[in-house]
């Protein structure tokens, strides 16, 4: 019995009733979602949020007018029934629905609404599954009452809901910030937001709470968290949203290694509470090695196969793309694939597209027999180099070794990549632990610009490991930051740092990244202000909601948790925005629109 469902119009949810409920007489409210003639023996099943449940209508117990309302119903109209839940015949019992072993046979039956025939079933087992994504975005709300985004949505307000009960226990405080704020550079484009009030000048709408929740630290509210809804005008890039939902929480006082056993313990009580998964101790990856051993900073740990190093083996090859590389500083990467000796030559082509696609120049590739190795540059490079760089990745009779040669980062990325298309291709995830999250830490404070100074390889508000000092180093790139990223199986969970609450390390940074003293007040007056007046040591996290409701809810796509998402253009197809503003608004706003590429 559901009795906190019970309104005017119902007594419980359609989908709540369970074999303890029969003998009851109850009233429910919901949507047709399938009707069945079995002679003049009429079955409906009623869909509402909680579940189906079978309804018949029986003509020797119904009234005339009330039975012809039934045999009148189509798909998808909304109905008022009556009835008593009675217990199925054990032959009919259905297993597979909560609701399977009761009926209700009704006494009563009302058309609430009248719908129109859907563009698409609702009913997966009607022929409703494969339908174009721009059919069923623009049609979200039919979309919506299918089980998988019902269940999707579900689970994301279990995360919801959860993650405050758990933050509120650990004494965090949620604190909404501005949506309304000023543009700041956090690696994306503002949305700005014209104001009528103020000619000519914008608001920008957040790309993160960043700056407010470093200003609550310093202003003494300890923890503080925020499921925080943020906006970036980023390019067309496939599953990401224009505005999106992130766990956002800071702490003061605190080390990194306070700000990491929080969150861990969050992570646990997510996968207790929401999937019933015990999660041990969570590893840490320095940076250096997660790029050695599987070629990203996200790497998926259910793929056992690791990166080699076999710059040594190859050294003064005469192989000139070996040397070129290796001459320049940079690296010989292979990766070894079990029982691989025997690809094909178009999984060999396909796995070179692959590779270049990740930005290598090419792929090389060796295959031990019992006989030896044999390579695709056996003209260049002998067979005791090949054993050698087996014997470090471990290669047995029957195996293939795959080689990308280039500078460091770029032959470690684009074998990471391959490793992970591999790992898709021949099962290497197969019979792994489904859930394998790790921290992936000292992250570089700085990374190269574009022809230009350092840039930030998060944000420029990361504090340096050893302070002040550090960032007087020679080369900015290699000062490590106080950073770190939670993975779980090859996706970026969340991204945070300790940040800097001193006013003169905050400004060396800026002078490091161009930012000059006149332009670091312009943009970041508010924030170098606040630090002078007692700054705390704090740091937090940024978890990607969206990303982390996708991966419990076993969805393919960010699209499928969000409620109403955009397509990968940034269009709402629903409700048709963007949309261009009327002749009166743009006045209002002070504003002119130009033509395409014109000037006029």
């Amino acid at each position: 019995m559901s009795e906190h469902l019970a309104t005017s119009l119902r007594t419980d949810g359609a989908g709540t009733l369970r074999a303890s409920d029969a003998g009851r007489s109850v009233i429910l409210c919901g949507w047709v979602h399938r009707r069945r003639d079995h002679g003049r023996l009429v079955f409906l099943d009623l869909r509402d949020r909680y579940g189906l449940v079978q309804c018949v209508a029986n003509p020797e117990r119904l009234d005339p007018d009330v039975y012809r309302i039934v045999e009148d119903l189509r798909t998808e109209d909304v109905i008022q029934v009556e009835g008593r839940v009675i217990a199925r015949p054990p032959a009919s019992v259905n297993e597979e629905l909560e609701t399977g072993r009761v009926e209700v046979d009704l006494t009563g039956c009302r058309r609430l609404s009248e719908a129109n025939t859907p563009p698409f079933p609702v009913d997966m087992e009607k022929g409703g599954g494969e339908v174009a994504e721009e059919m069923r975005l623009k049609h979200r709300f039919i979309e919506l009452r299918r089980p998988n985004p019902t269940a999707a949505l579900g689970m994301r307000h279990r995360l919801a809901l959860e993650t405050r009960r758990y933050l509120d226990g650990h004494g965090f405080w949620e604190i909404e910030t501005p949506i309304l704020t000023r543009p700041t550079p956090e690696g994306a484009r503002d949305y700005l937001v014209p104001s009528r009030v103020h000619p000519g000048k914008f608001y920008a709408l957040p790309q993160s709470p960043q700056l407010y929740k470093q200003l609550l630290m310093i202003a003494g509210y300890d923890r503080y968290f925020q499921i925080a809804r943020c906006f970036r005008d980023e390019d067309l890039r496939a599953d990401r949203q224009p505005e999106f939902t992130q766990i956002d929480l800071e702490m003061a006082f605190v080390e990194q290694e306070d700000v990491l056993r929080v969150v861990d313990g969050l992570v646990r009580h997510l996968f207790q509470v929401c999937l019933g998964v015990e999660i041990d101790d969570i590893p840490r990856i320095p940076y250096e090695e997660a790029m050695a051993r599987f070629g990203s900073d996200k790497p998926d740990l259910r793929i056992a196969h690791e990166l080699v190093d076999a710059s040594e083996p190859f050294r003064a090859s005469g192989f000139e793309v070996f040397d070129a590389a290796l001459g320049e500083g940079g690296r010989v990467v292979v990766l070894r694939v079990p029982g691989g000796a025997d690809a094909s030559r178009s999984i060999l082509d396909r796995w070179t597209e692959g590779a270049r696609a990740a930005g290598a120049r090419g792929l090389v590739w060796a295959r031990r027999s019992s006989d030896g190795w044999k390579s695709s540059i056996d003209k260049f490079v002998p067979a005791d180099r090949w054993s050698e760089a087996g014997r470090l990745a471990g290669a047995d009779p029957g195996d293939l070794l795959l080689a990308v040669a280039g500078g460091m980062r770029a032959a470690q990325g684009a074998m990471g990549s391959l490793r992970v298309q591999l790992a898709r291709e021949r099962g290497w995830l197969a019979g792994g632990t489904a859930w394998r999250p790790l921290w992936v830490v000292d992250f570089p404070l700085f990374e190269r610009g574009e022809g230009g100074p350092p840039a930030p390889s998060h944000h420029p508000f990361t504090a340096p490991r050893g302070g002040r000092a550090a960032l007087e180093a020679a080369d900015p790139l290699s000062v490590v930051a106080l950073a770190y990223d939670l993975v779980l199986n090859g996706y970026e969970l969340g991204s945070g740092s300790i940040r800097i609450h001193d006013r003169t390390v905050q400004e060396r940074v800026f002078e490091i990244l161009g930012i000059g003293s006149d332009e670091a007040v312009e943009k970041f007056g508010f924030l170098l202000r606040a630090l002078d007046y007692g700054a705390p040591p704090h740091g937090g996290i940024a978890i990607g909601f969206d990303r982390l409701a996708m991966l419990f809810a076993g969805a393919q796509s960010l699209r499928e948790v969000i409620a109403f998402p955009k397509t990968t253009s940034a269009s709402a197809l629903l409700e048709g925005s963007p949309s261009a503003a009327g002749a009166a608004e743009l006045e209002e706003l002070h504003l002119r629109v130009l033509p395409p590429g014109g000037d006029s």
